[in-house]
């Protein structure tokens, strides 16, 4: 497959997701197999040791989703208290938390993408939409709709969106989204869906015409880039 976005666009003002995983309808046993068949970064290798053990301790410390250990790894207070209930290890759960929290990356201002026209994005401020969540939660029913109700210029608030929507696959800054846009591939569900090596090679041809970012993004990047992307709703 390819990595073009297909029928992205006509589709997209027909569906309506959230901006991130639901953590509160992932479970920990689905949490392990991503973690599992993720290729982690080599600082994060232990996580996978005694995994099934530490899931179920955690289980049992009355950790049921993904949202209840964000919740209780969010202050160093609380995470001493789930060491203390579970009986895992301190170091590991703060290794965890870094893990986890990387899945949901922090909306972009949208003044980072500093290549788009500051009256598009002042038009969009002034209307309460500062951020990548924001726009894409305000327009991911139906984006014409809202450039309507903006004033906003339909094609402009489009490439907003794709970038705004590229921006909820981890590891995606606004300089790589707009990379990723010139490689073919406009949204999350597209990069999910597409091939990494002709992914790599699309995106090795757009920075190389256009020097968006210095050094290289490897195939193995890539390959990781594929599979967080999977994971995005």
């Amino acid at each position: 497959m390819g990595v073009s976005a297909g029928k992205d666009a006509q589709t997209r003002g027909k569906l309506v997701t959230g901006y991130y995983l639901d953590d509160e309808a992932t479970g920990l046993d689905a949490l392990r197999e991503r973690l599992e068949a993720t290729d982690l970064i080599p600082s994060q290798k232990p996580l996978l040791d005694g995994i099934e053990d530490k899931m179920t301790a955690l289980q049992r410390a009355g950790i049921a989703s993904v949202a209840d250990l964000r919740a209780a790894l969010k202050s160093k207070k609380s995470l001493a208290t789930l060491s203390k209930t579970s009986g895992i290890d301190l170091n590991y759960l703060q290794l965890l938390r870094r893990t986890v929290n990387g899945f949901f990356p922090k909306p972009r201002a949208l003044r980072e993408f500093e290549w788009l026209k500051s009256s598009l994005i002042e038009r969009l401020e002034s209307a309460g939409i500062k951020n990548t969540r924001q726009l894409f939660e305000a327009a991911s029913r139906d984006v014409s709709a809202f450039a309507k109700k903006t004033g906003a210029n339909p094609k402009k608030l489009e490439e907003v969106f794709e970038l705004s929507d590229l921006s909820r696959v981890q590891w995606v800054s606004p300089t790589f989204a707009r990379t990723l846009v010139a490689a073919g591939v406009s949204s999350a569900a597209a990069v999910a869906k597409a091939d990494p090596e002709a992914l790599f090679e699309a995106i090795a041809k757009a920075n190389q015409g256009a020097k968006f970012y210095k050094g290289k993004v490897g195939l193995r990047d890539v390959r990781r880039l594929v599979s967080a992307a999977a994971y995005v709703p």
